[in-house]
């Protein structure tokens, strides 16, 4: 695509934004919308976000790496059922497909960036700034906001219902629960 052609598509890209639900930010063909990071309690350690990621390129994309300053680690995770049923946390290290012209939901109870070891308190109103790396679109630089108000999905386990698979987070600094 020639540099012409590659602004001229961008220029039309971002006058469409308006007629879709609005973006938090769109880079190259990636547009993420409502965009939310929550924390189960002000001195929680850890904490999540959650958005939708749409693909309006006619390629595939992958989500394969999101990075902040909040926190010590940040990682993509997923929900997934054990042999009993019990909902575990891991992590996909091979990151999340986006479909070409389609969408990923990020969302509680399934796929979701996790800050692991918060380096400060969240706070209703914060704004955390998160890079999220995709294959083909690059960084794509994202403020989301601390919304500790927002309902959880139905689809999210209950409390006690979650282990965390191999996630010995009272190994990871600043992550001891027990002080």
């Amino acid at each position: 695509m020639s540099r012409f052609s590659r602004a001229a598509a961008a220029a039309a890209f971002a006058f469409a934004l308006p007629a879709f639900a609005p973006a938090a930010f769109a880079h190259d063909g990636v547009a993420i919308k409502d965009a939310y990071a929550i924390v189960s309690t002000t001195m929680s350690k850890s904490g999540a976000a959650f958005m939708e990621i749409d693909n309006h390129s006619t390629t595939p994309d992958r989500l394969v790496k999101a990075s902040s300053e909040i926190a010590d680690r940040v990682e993509l995770h997923t929900h997934k059922a054990d042999a009993n049923g019990v909902m575990q946390m891991i992590e996909v290290k091979e990151g999340f497909p986006i479909p070409a012209e389609g969408s990923h939901m990020l969302q509680r109870g399934g796929d979701h960036v996790m800050f692991l070891g918060l380096k400060q308190p969240l706070k209703d109103g914060d704004t955390v700034h998160v890079v999220l790396t995709f294959e083909h679109a690059g960084d794509v630089p994202v403020d989301i906001p601390v919304d500790l108000k927002r309902v959880p999905a139905a689809a999210a386990p209950a409390a006690g219902q979650m282990k965390m698979n191999g996630m010995d987070h009272g190994a990871m600094p600043g992550m001891n629960m027990s002080n």
